[in-house]
C-alpha cells in the first residue's frame, strides 16, 4: 500500500498518516473483471485492488453462491477488503470474503432475505483492496 503523497504533502517521515485518506494510488493499480455464467464462476484479476461485477443469475432468498477470485498479487497472509458498491436487487444481500491462499482468494455472495424473499438479481459490483501483512 502507498500513501498518496503527491496529494497529501503531509505525510509524517514514518509513512504514517492520521488525518487524511490512505490507499492504493497511480495508473495500474486497479483493474476490473466481470464474471460470466454464474455467481459461482471463478475471475481472474491481478491487481491490488479493483472492481468485481457478478453475473445477475438468479441467487434465491436464503441462497448463497462461492466463487474464486484469482490474484496474483494475493499472499497467503494478505487481508481482503471488500464493499458492495452498487447492483443488489435483494437489499439484504451481503459479499464477505471466506478464504485466502496463495494466489487467490474466495468471495461468498449470500442472499439473507427470508424464504419467500426476493431473490438477488443485480450485478453486483464488489470493491476490494489487498491489504498485504504478514502472519509471523
Amino acid at each position: 500500500m502507498i500513501l498518496l503523497e503527491d496529494n497529501y504533502p503531509d505525510v509524517r517521515q514514518n509513512g504514517v498518516r492520521t488525518s487524511e485518506p490512505m490507499g492504493y494510488g497511480g495508473s495500474g493499480t486497479g483493474s476490473t473483471v466481470t464474471q460470466t455464467t454464474s455467481r459461482a464462476t471463478g475471475v481472474t484479476i491481478n491487481a491490488l485492488c479493483g472492481a468485481i461485477t457478478t453475473d445477475t443469475t438468479s441467487l434465491a432468498a436464503e441462497a448463497s453462491a462461492v466463487f474464486v477470485v484469482t490474484n496474483n498479487k494475493v499472499e497467503i497472509g494478505d487481508v481482503v477488503v471488500l464493499s458492495v458498491r452498487s447492483g443488489q436487487v435483494a437489499l439484504n444481500t451481503q459479499c464477505s470474503v471466506t478464504a485466502v491462499a496463495a494466489g487467490s482468494f474466495s468471495i461468498t455472495v449470500v442472499n439473507n432475505n427470508a424464504a419467500a424473499g426476493t431473490a438477488e438479481t443485480g450485478a453486483i459490483v464488489i470493491n476490494f483492496a489487498v491489504l498485504k501483512a504478514v502472519s509471523a
